[in-house]
C-alpha cells in the first residue's frame, strides 16, 4: 500500500469510529447461550484469510476458536461477503483510483478495496476448515452491486435492510454472540446494529480479528462500549 493511500484509509477509518484507546471491558461470570441465542460468523471466507484477496492478519486464527464455542449454540448464523463483478466498493470500478483509496457514493464516503469476494469464486468460499453443521442460514451481503454492506442487518446506505432481523425475532432470538472478520469492520458494524435493533449483544473478541491500522480495533472497541455491546472472550462462555 502506497504512503498515500494508507493514509488516506487511516482517515476514513478515524472517521468512521473515532480515535482514543479503549480500556478493556470484560464480562463477569459464566455465559451459557441457550435457546434464545444466537452465533453470528461474520465474513469467516477465503478472501479475508491470508492469501485472500483482502487478507485480515491472522484471520485464520478466528476458524479453531468459532469452532470450539459453535456446539454450545442451537442458533448460529453465518453472513458471506458476496459482490458482483465491478462492485461499487472496488476501486477498479474508478479509472485512475487505487485500492484504500476513497469515493463519494450518493450514500457517503465509500472506501475503495481491492476485488474480493466475487460471487461464486473460491475466494468468495467460507473457509474450508469452519465447522458449523447447525448453521440454519447464510446470509450473503453486499450483492447489490452500487451499495456496500458491512453489517449483517443493514447495508451501507443505512437504509436497505438484509432480513436477518426479522428472522432472528421470528425464532424468538434475543441475544447475539457476534465472531469472525473483522473486529473493526463487519463485525462491529454487526454488533452496533444487532444492539441497536434491541438484541443484547456480545462480541467475542478472541473469535475476532481486526485490520488494525492507527488504533482503527481499539476505537472500534470504544464505539460499541458507549453502545452497550459487551466484549467477552470465548473462555467466559459454558461450553459443556
Amino acid at each position: 500500500m502506497s504512503t498515500n493511500a494508507r493514509r488516506q484509509f487511516l482517515q476514513t477509518s478515524a472517521a468512521l469510529w473515532g480515535a482514543a484507546a479503549l480500556p478493556q471491558v470484560w464480562a463477569q461470570g459464566t455465559i451459557r447461550p441457550n435457546e434464545r441465542s444466537a452465533l453470528i460468523v461474520v465474513d469467516v471466507q477465503n478472501c479475508f484469510v491470508p492469501g485472500g484477496t483482502l487478507p485480515v492478519n491472522n484471520g485464520h486464527e478466528v476458524v479453531p476458536v468459532i469452532n470450539r464455542i459453535a456446539p454450545a449454540f442451537e442458533n448460529v448464523v453465518v453472513t458471506q461477503d458476496w459482490h458482483t463483478p465491478g462492485h461499487a466498493s472496488f476501486a477498479s470500478s474508478y479509472p485512475g483510483k487505487k485500492p484504500f483509496e476513497t469515493t463519494k457514493l450518493s450514500y457517503g464516503q465509500q472506501v475503495l478495496w481491492p476485488d474480493h469476494c466475487v460471487q461464486g469464486s473460491e475466494d468468495a468460499a467460507v473457509h474450508k476448515d469452519l465447522k458449523v453443521p447447525q448453521a440454519q442460514v447464510i446470509l450473503r451481503k453486499g450483492f447489490h452491486k452500487h451499495v456496500d454492506s458491512y453489517s449483517a442487518f443493514e447495508e451501507a446506505d443505512r437504509k436497505t435492510a438484509t432480513g436477518l432481523a426479522g428472522y432472528l425475532r421470528q425464532r424468538g432470538i434475543r441475544t447475539v454472540f457476534v465472531t469472525g472478520l473483522a473486529t473493526d469492520f463487519c463485525v462491529a458494524w454487526t454488533a452496533l446494529d444487532a444492539k441497536r435493533l434491541g438484541f443484547e449483544t456480545y462480541v467475542i473478541e478472541d473469535a475476532c480479528r481486526g485490520i488494525d491500522l492507527n488504533g482503527s480495533v481499539a476505537a472500534a472497541w470504544k464505539q460499541m462500549q458507549a453502545k452497550g455491546v459487551k466484549r467477552i472472550q470465548s473462555s467466559d462462555l459454558a461450553l459443556g
